[in-house]
């Protein structure tokens, strides 16, 4: 086990130069992180996990087991990654005619605060919005709004989540949340936080 400026990285994984890690971070087995990818504070890095170059994680993200996060994957702060989950960086991969270098790679985006359920696909090119939760096994195919609950094959929109996490009740217009009681109102097709 190391531990440098703050940050641990167990000894069985691999950090290439040119990385940024901030303070808090914990990178446990078997983890390679490559060269020129940015990771913030208090991130959890899980077993198995590659974090490909260029890649920018914010703060307090927690990346599950089994996950790679490809080069041209952006995650915001507060994200998580659940176990097994799947990004793509290729719309149409092929072995016969490579698509190597970031000229080629679609870019996904996590906003803040969204939760992708274990062994979820996220087809790059798409952006998956603010506190956004994405069911386990879902395949997400287009961009998700902001608090967008997603389920299926492809991921059909069901329901709206709160920022906490609780699926919200059926509703009309206006909701308010059971568990931590934040008020939110749909505007236009799209939910939106009321602001007191």
């Amino acid at each position: 086990m190391k531990s440098d400026n703050n940050f641990f990285v167990h000894e069985s994984s691999y950090v290439d130069g040119n990385v940024e890690i901030g303070e808090g971070t914990k990178i446990w087995h078997f983890c390679h992180i490559q060269s020129g990818s940015k990771i913030g504070r208090k991130v959890s890095i899980g077993q198995n996990v590659n974090v490909g170059g260029n890649v920018t994680i914010g703060n307090f993200v927690k990346i599950q087991n089994n996950v790679s996060v490809y080069e041209g994957v952006t995650l915001e702060d507060y994200v998580f990654c659940g176990p097994s989950m799947v990004f793509t960086n290729v719309i149409d991969p092929r072995c016969k005619y490579p698509q190597r270098g970031s000229e080629f790679y679609h870019k996904t985006l996590v906003k803040e605060g969204a939760s992708i359920g274990a062994n979820a696909v996220i087809v790059c090119g798409n952006t998956v919005g603010k506190h956004a939760f994405i069911g386990a096994g879902a395949v997400v195919t287009r961009d998700v709004p902001d608090f967008a609950l997603m389920v299926g094959v492809p991921a059909k929109q069901k329901g709206w989540a709160c920022e906490c996490g609780e699926i919200l009740p059926k509703f009309d217009n206006e909701v308010k949340c059971p568990r931590c009681g934040i008020e939110y109102v749909l505007d236009h097709g799209l939910l939106r936080m009321i602001v007191k």
